[in-house]
């Protein structure tokens, strides 16, 4: 399959994984905890298989690293350098307290480098995708049509913060010396999205991510002419990292 292929088989995916996810979510759910305490559903679980079993059923050369696989310890030690990374349900927090700010993340790396990815919202019915080179996307009520960063308005940045430390005093001293107009803070990869759609314009991250948290919505981001970089150096987001932690990092659409 060709990256064009590859894309569609990740939209579509993340496309069926949000209705599923929508049906649990009617339906009602029991909320679990993972060994690290945070919280897991059935939500997720379904999620997950319906990703994972289409994607090495339409490409079984391209291995998958999926987060829940990588919790139950069946995930490839060693994927190389080409691989899927999942994150059935981004933001299952928010899922679990019945906010609308959760993902469905479904993203290829190739040689360190997110090249395309598919990210869906549940709860609003938007599905985003893109492809490094290709361009950016987004399917709503409205229907189908191009996305791209924008440069800030005169009235100042749109900033995306968490949803989870909305006073973070790093968040003060990063803004220092700059003109806001106002901080979004919600959960999950929509941030990116926000950022990539031109309705936002910063996004700094100080907490932990994860690999599956970030590697489709950066190609989305990407796709649509934003930037991804560390906090700490500037330099690009490595994947394939051992533990698959993130360093802190900053989003953005296009300078000022």
């Amino acid at each position: 399959m060709d990256d064009d292929a590859l894309l569609a088989l990740a939209v579509r995916l993340a496309d069926q994984a949000a209705a599923a996810i929508t049906a649990v979510r009617a339906a009602g759910f029991v909320i679990e905890r993972k060994s690290d305490r945070s919280p897991v559903t059935e939500a997720d679980r379904i999620a997950e298989a319906l990703i994972v079993e289409g994607l090495r059923a339409a490409a079984p050369s391209i291995p998958v690293i999926a987060e829940e696989e990588i919790e139950a310890g069946t995930a490839p030690r060693d994927p190389g350098d080409r691989f899927w990374l999942v994150d059935p349900l981004d933001g299952t927090r928010e899922f679990a307290a019945g906010r609308d700010n959760f993902t469905v993340n479904v993203g290829l790396v190739d040689r360190g480098r997110p090249v395309l990815g598919a990210v869906a919202l549940p709860a609003t019915g938007e599905l985003f995708w893109g492809r490094i080179g290709a361009g950016a996307f987004k399917r709503d009520g409205a229907g189908t049509r191009p996305i791209a960063v924008r440069r800030p308005p005169a009235a100042g940045l749109v900033v995306m913060g968490s949803g989870h430390h909305p006073d973070d005093p790093r968040m003060t001293r990063f803004l220092t010396g700059r003109r806001v107009q106002r901080i979004v803070n919600i959960g999950s990869a929509e941030k990116f999205l926000r950022v990539a759609e031109g309705g936002a314009d910063l996004y700094p991250r100080f907490g932990q991510t994860m690999e599956w948290d970030t590697a489709a919505p950066q190609a989305v981001l990407e796709a649509a002419g934003g930037t991804l970089r560390l906090m700490q150096g500037g330099g690009p987001l490595p994947y394939r990292k051992p533990g698959w932690t993130n360093q802190p990092f900053i989003v953005e659409g296009l300078p000022a």
